[in-house]
């Protein structure tokens, strides 16, 4: 069986948790999440995120942070342990790419800097060119993007939201606009009024 701990608390880092009092005080927390699939809320987080951050390790033992983002959707929900999204052109490097072909296993950051939440992922992912995998141009394919290059499925072995304590709150531009719009909309509509109740003014009838 598998939890986030089973895989992150390796005994070094117990041993890290021992020397300040914290080993044991998450066993509670992690012996409910064995092998658990993401929920309704994981799936909607994941489903609605605009960019994510993906960790691979190289050959040579060093690891490597990639950024992957798209509209609100790019990241697909195939299944409830796993998740996939088209890769476009990008800087051709191919660093992930390379990395994937001696060690498929990743670790993922997704985050909401609005409103102060990150979800952690561990899996096994598979990268691999369009052509292919025709079978998932219609499930990954984000229309407007540009013809996909290739694809990356994440199967999903592990994961848990993290404490949002030190998370900046930041907004794009639609959370922007969904945040002030509708003050926007009453300020405008109220200056409407009050303009045509100054005209009524000067020009009285």
């Amino acid at each position: 069986m598998t939890s986030y701990a089973d895989i992150m608390f390796t005994p070094q880092v117990e041993a890290e948790q021992a020397a300040i009092g914290a080993k044991g005080k998450f066993a509670s927390r992690y012996d409910a999440k064995q092998d658990e699939p993401l929920g309704e809320n994981e799936a909607a987080f994941l489903t609605s995120r605009t960019s994510i951050y993906i960790a691979s390790v190289n050959s040579g033992g060093w690891p490597y942070i990639q950024h992957r983002g798209g509209p609100a959707g790019f990241i697909k929900l195939l299944d409830a342990h796993k998740i996939g999204f088209a890769d476009y052109r990008g800087n051709r490097q191919l660093i992930t790419k390379g990395n994937l072909s001696t060690e498929d296993r990743v670790s993922i950051f997704a985050m909401d800097y609005a409103r102060k939440a990150r979800l952690k992922l561990q899996g096994r992912a598979t990268l691999v060119d369009a052509g292919q995998r025709q079978d998932l141009v219609d499930q990954l394919g984000v229309q407007g993007q540009g013809p996909v290059e290739r694809f990356m499925t994440i199967t999903l072995t592990a994961w848990d939201w993290n404490c949002p304590q030190y998370i900046t709150p930041r907004f794009d531009t639609a959370e922007m606009t969904a945040l002030i719009g509708p003050e926007l909309s009453r300020l405008e509509a109220e200056n409407e009024k009050l303009k045509a109740e100054l005209a009524a003014l000067r020009n009285p009838t």
